[in-house]
């Protein structure tokens, strides 16, 4: 008898635990919702004055005090002079009514790691229109692009915003140090020149959608499946009922439409290019897409910032979204399972580039 009581208030504790735990979670979910999309905030980092500590740091130990100093003051000269003939610049600017054109050309260096879903295109879009906002003639923006693609109008859309940056005028540089594959070369096509690393993959012009069916395992244990549509083509291929071969057909063509849309997409970019030699779905190594045409040079996003750095200013431009008060208590566990799910539905719905 007294094993059932402690059994019985053992339970009674899981349950008020997890009680609250949940009523935790709602609450939070409820503020969250009550309150809308919480805002982020734009971080800038001048990389030119990063390479420069770390020039300066490492030469501190390869040379003497007394080079160290006698360049130092070099330098502070040549500053100084510098500086002079800026003031008298912006003084002739000023009286002219036009600073437009005073100020040295900028590099605003911009990063898209991209999920499947291209949920990251919410921080490029606010990075886009926050360089728009200060961009004049002869700034130009390096996009670090690494992903493997996703879906269609996630990927369509975080094209679109880079076209905004050529719609401006503004050049755009992409640089793949390790993947840019799919709605990822989507992307990259763009741009005005793309720059890859000797083994980063490129290309993969192909769209692909799959899914498992679960309806010969229900049919098996005596589960029914019911879905009501309307509209003939509403829903296709499904995950738990029987598919048709008038659906999968469907299905094949929407498949095919989408991939004259992406190929569509890239010779309006890049019309150099032959498509029916790189649009097959394959994807390649730099120097293999290079030779093809797929990218323009072969180099890394290093390369290019550091060159840059010695003549004009570089900034990192990075927006970062503050987390929902119910994504921090609901833990990232949850949320992996929510997108797993969620990922897995889509795939089997939507086209993936």
């Amino acid at each position: 008898m007294d094993f059932l009581f402690d059994y019985g208030l053992f339970l009674a504790k899981i349950a008020t635990v997890v009680i609250a735990i949940v009523s935790i979670l709602v609450l939070a979910k409820g503020l969250s919702g009550r309150h809308g999309t919480q805002k982020g905030e734009l971080e800038v980092t001048d990389l030119t004055e990063q390479y420069k500590n770390t020039v300066h740091q490492l030469e501190s130990h390869l040379f003497d005090k007394p080079l160290l100093k006698a360049r130092e003051k070099a330098e502070k000269k040549a500053e100084k002079e510098k500086n002079k003939e800026r003031q008298s610049e912006i003084k002739k600017a000023a009286k002219a009514g036009d600073l437009s054109h005073v100020r040295e050309p900028r590099l605003f260096v911009l990063d898209f790691h991209g999920s499947i879903d291209a949920r990251e295109v919410s921080a490029l879009r606010e990075e886009v229109t926050a360089v728009l906002a200060v961009a004049m003639e002869g700034d130009e923006v390096l996009l670090r692009l690494e992903t493997g693609g996703g879906m269609v109008h996630g990927y369509g859309l975080a094209s679109s915003q880079l076209d905004r940056l050529k719609s401006a005028g503004i050049k755009l540089t992409i640089s793949v140090d390790k993947v840019a594959a799919s709605g990822g070369y989507m992307m990259a096509c763009v741009a005005d020149k793309i720059i890859s690393a000797p083994f980063a993959v490129v290309g993969s012009i192909g769209v692909i959608a799959q899914l498992p069916n679960f309806n010969k395992l229900l049919k098996k244990n005596d589960i029914e499946f019911e879905q009501i549509t309307a509209g003939e083509f509403k829903r296709t291929l499904t995950m738990f009922g029987e598919n048709t071969d008038k659906a999968r057909e469907k299905f094949q063509v929407e498949i095919e439409e989408t991939h004259d849309l992406f190929k569509n997409f890239i010779e309006d970019h890049r019309p150099e290019l032959d498509l029916e030699k790189v649009a097959t779905g394959e994807h390649w190594f730099g120097k293999q897409a290079h030779e093809l045409g797929l990218v323009d040079e072969i180099g890394t996003s290093d390369d290019f910032i550091t060159h840059a750095c010695k003549d004009r200013e570089v900034l990192g431009v990075r927006y970062v979204q503050r987390k929902k008060l119910a994504e921090k208590l609901a833990g990232a566990t949850g949320e992996a399972a929510d997108n797993l799910l969620l990922k897995w539905i889509s795939r089997g719905q939507r086209p993936i580039v």
